[in-house]
């Protein structure tokens, strides 16, 4: 027995990547979920408009947070603002009183800022009244909210985690040096590759959003054209990110291992659990880096908000960028790999 504990320690010594892992990695994810995990909202950007719009915004407490003040906006412009994203309240008022229009598919942010209408109430002026009305999901219901984001999960598992086992699968069978052989191009094998997986997760996207408005009652505002453009272009990222991976894994359990290693940063610092304006300022950027982050955004913003296209550029735009990089290096990589071998 002695003898088998020896042998597997060196063999455990040998494998350096796996060591790393096992002891960087919680000390990693107990510093980032750590400052990540928090519902506390500190600040809620907040739009003012309508006639008393200096009043109320110097009246305002934390944690809203004035960003612009518009004595000659509506209420209509209001609603805009909220359906486009560009804010999380906005305030209109009137001659004898403000309603605080909240976005509901931010469900912490909308709860924060409820409490604190409440609180506000205290420091008006007497006859002015402060009330508050939740658009798009009025009742709160996380089923609303949790909804599109679980959608994306199963988007990121599909191409991240079972998608990474696919070179390692080519490399332990001895399959690649047969397409070193072949006339393939390495955009033609990393095309190859993510054709199936690209196949079965559209499938299973329109499988979950199904199940998820016909059991939770979750509503589908928007277009699905731009949902559905979305959607792929996620799932086109996520593959190849799991394509990515596979191709500097030397076997399964490696690639498992770097697959979870990008499947849960995701997950906590996407905003799809807690929101990106809880989290430290040390920690929110990395939610910015990571493709979860603007399919969360477009998901609620079209199925919940009926938001158009043309406010989800930037998302949109983000992802086509994080994709031509994945697809870049998963390229350089399969080059690498077929030369090799």
């Amino acid at each position: 027995m002695w003898a088998m504990i020896v042998k597997e320690f060196r063999q455990l010594r040998r494998d350096r990547r796996t060591v790393a892992m096992m002891v960087a990695l919680p000390i990693l994810l107990l510093v980032i979920f750590g400052y990540a995990a928090s519902f506390n909202v500190t600040s809620i950007p907040t739009t003012v408009s309508g006639p008393e719009a200096r009043l109320v915004a110097g009246l305002l407490r934390a944690p809203f947070d004035v960003t612009s003040v518009d004595v000659s906006g509506t209420r209509a412009q209001a609603v805009t603002a909220l359906t486009d994203g560009d804010t999380a309240a906005a305030v209109v008022t009137g001659p004898q009183g403000a309603t605080v229009l909240l976005d509901g598919t931010q469900l912490f942010t909308a709860q924060a800022a409820l409490r604190a209408v409440d609180e506000a109430g205290a420091h008006l002026p007497p006859g002015f009244t402060l009330q508050a009305q939740v658009l798009f999901n009025p009742g709160l219901t996380t089923s609303a909210v949790m909804v599109p984001g679980l959608a994306a999960m199963i988007l990121l598992f599909i191409g991240t985690v079972i998608t990474s086992l696919g070179v390692v699968r080519e490399r332990q069978a001895g399959t690649l040096e047969q397409l070193a052989v072949m006339p393939f191009r390495p955009r033609d094998v990393f095309l190859g590759k993510i054709a199936p997986y690209f196949a079965v997760g559209a499938v299973d996207m329109i499988l979950v959003v199904a199940v998820g408005m016909a059991l939770f009652d979750v509503p589908f505002r928007g277009s699905i054209l731009v949902f559905g453009l979305g959607a792929l272009l996620f799932l086109f990222v996520a593959l190849g990110i799991g394509v990515l991976i596979s191709s500097v894994s030397q076997n399964q359990g490696q690639a498992i291992q770097l697959a979870l290693m990008t499947l849960l940063p995701q997950i906590m610092l996407s905003g799809l659990i807690f929101p990106l304006t809880s989290m430290a300022a040390g920690v929110r950027w990395i939610g910015y880096l990571l493709p979860l982050t603007y399919f969360v955004e477009i998901a609620r913003g079209v199925m919940l908000r009926a938001t158009p296209i043309t406010s989800l550029w930037q998302p949109f735009l983000y992802l086509a960028v994080i994709g031509a990089v994945v697809v870049t290096l998963s390229t350089l990589r399969f080059r690498r790999l077929l030369g090799a071998s």
